[in-house]
């Protein structure tokens, strides 16, 4: 397979890039209404994965009998340091990603829902946690067991030395002995979406990594970020089929009152630009873009991003004579803000019906400060700065139906001026359910939040893998909209797949901007 990489990237203009890999794969997993009935072939139900991975081998560590019992400030003085580690830890990894309720159906195996959602309830993610040896948890590589709350030690061995060297000495690894490595297994998702499905596999890790951070909070963790990575060793540290599977992400778990390491290294780093590749046949894409974004440098890539979480990084399209909205002013709120906040983890569902209602200002408003203002719920115990990889690529846009006191149209959302401005003036009730590829969740919805990104200076910043930095950050920020409703009691859902040349056409927004992620808000449907 011919393939030419572009050692000169990050020296270049984003006007003088040619299409890379990545814009490629995006351009060819467009959803068009033209072509969506013909292009995929039908889902074979036959071969439906399992969303559990199985050890032959291993020693298993229950973590069950310590589920629901508070690790944090209501334990007496005098308990024994290894007890409340469990604890803390249990409730931690349920949190992130514990299998929350059980759906019976009428032919087959249940259908077990977990705290993270996921496209399709495929669940592709996979969570690894590395000890380099605690009084309590011994050195080793673990998998975390899902369907049966429980770790699953397959190698018995102190491995994080290789895991410094993979991550470029990250200066949090050496902080703390417990590092959470996210993987996925490609097939899980790519059974029904096909190639498309490398975006869906990205956004469901991005929820998982919304859950980490506040599950954090909740079990007195600090989790931080580390996207850049040399690839093929960590897929071999941990064990990994590298022809099925890949890391995500790996996370060090710092405690809370340890001294934050977010300004010493960047969380993002760049891989190579493809430039000169291969058109491989359908169904070989989502591993093809895969290998071509992964590290392979022994020394850590230049990056030129700035700080993701700088204050200086401007607001976009500030619209001349454009219609303003200050949205400052709408803290969420919480009485117990770790017990609230678990129980929106645990409760949370997608939504499946909207009434058609309208939201009041004051809620999206509340909806939009948790999400984008997380500095200003630090005196209610939650990370003030938690890692994204580059909140900077991102855009939000806002389709308004039906939000009471906000005029109907498009709005464009200013994170930094805490204001949305209108850039088109419409109720898109109708264009949303086409839009959306006929669901009435589009239609429905009181409001639709849309997150974009300029693909091309993505790219011209981090290569290729600035896809899946797009994709992890687009899913982190929905999370935090996906909680942020079920604390408030409304109803919320995710959507994945859509039109996507057509959203920019009739939204109004800037054809530069590529759809990233959807997400539906609205008054739910009781049974």
């Amino acid at each position: 397979m011919t393939r030419h990489w572009s050692a000169e990237f990050l020296n270049r203009n984003v006007s003088d890039l040619a299409d890379s890999l990545a814009i490629h794969y995006h351009q060819r997993t467009k959803y068009d209404p033209d072509t969506l009935a013909t292009k995929h072939k039908p889902i074979d139900w036959a071969k439906q994965p399992s969303p559990f991975k199985e050890y032959k081998l291993g020693r298993a560590v229950d973590l069950k009998p310590y589920v629901g019992v508070n690790p944090v400030g209501d334990r007496p003085r005098d308990d024994d340091p290894n007890t409340l580690f469990w604890l803390r830890l249990s409730r931690f990894l349920y949190c992130c990603y514990g299998i929350t309720a059980r759906m019976a159906t009428l032919a087959g195996p249940p259908v077990y829902l977990r705290a993270a959602p996921s496209a399709g309830g495929l669940y592709p993610a996979e969570l690894y946690l590395i000890s380099s040896g605690t009084s309590a948890l011994p050195a080793g590589l673990y998998n975390y067991q899902v369907q049966t709350h429980s770790l699953l030690c397959f190698w018995e061995k102190d491995v994080s030395q290789a895991l410094q060297r993979a991550c470029f000495f990250h200066p949090a690894l050496v902080a703390t002995p417990l590092t959470l490595v996210a993987t996925a297994i490609f097939y899980r998702s790519a059974w029904r979406y096909d190639d498309r499905a490398y975006r869906r596999i990205y956004l469901d890790t991005g929820h998982l990594l919304g859950n980490i951070e506040l599950a954090g909070a909740i079990a007195g963790f600090r989790p931080h970020l580390i996207g850049g990575f040399q690839d093929e060793m960590v897929n071999n540290l941990l064990y990994l089929d590298a022809t099925e599977e890949g890391a995500t992400a790996i996370i060090p778990l710092l405690d809370q009152d340890t001294q934050p390491t977010r300004s010493l290294q960047p969380t993002a780093l760049p891989s190579a630009m493809a430039t000169d590749y291969t058109l491989v046949p359908d169904g070989e894409l989502l591993g093809y873009l895969h290998r071509a974004t992964a590290i392979a440098s022994a020394q850590p890539p230049a990056s030129p991003a700035p700080d993701p979480s700088a204050s200086t990084v401007p607001d976009k399209y500030n619209f001349p004579f454009c219609l303003k909205v200050t949205t400052s002013g709408s803290h969420l709120g919480f009485a117990e803000p770790r017990r609230e906040i678990e129980q929106a983890i645990l409760q949370r569902r997608s939504t499946r019906a909207y009434t058609g209602e309208e939201l009041t200002f004051a809620e999206l408003k509340a909806l939009l400060h948790f999400t984008y203002q997380p500095q200003d719920y630090v005196d209610q115990g939650l990370d003030g700065a938690p890692d994204y990889f580059d909140l900077s690529l991102l855009a939000t846009f806002i389709a308004v139906s039906g939000v009471e006191g906000l005029e109907e149209g498009c709005y464009y959302y200013a994170p930094h001026a805490q204001e949305l401005r209108q850039i088109r003036f419409k109720n898109f009730r109708r264009e949303l359910h086409f839009l959306c590829l006929g669901q009435d969740l589009g239609r429905d919805a009181a409001a639709v939040v849309f997150h974009t990104a300029d693909l091309r200076e993505a790219i011209a910043r981090y290569g290729d893998r600035a896809y899946r930095y797009l994709h992890l950050d687009a899913g982190h920020l929905g999370q935090r909209l996906n909680l942020a409703a079920v604390h408030l009691d409304l109803g919320v859902s995710g959507i994945g797949g859509f039109f996507d040349d057509q959203v920019n056409e009739v939204l109004g927004i800037p054809t530069d901007e590529a759809v990233i992620y959807i997400t539906t808000l609205g008054r739910p449907q009781r049974a």
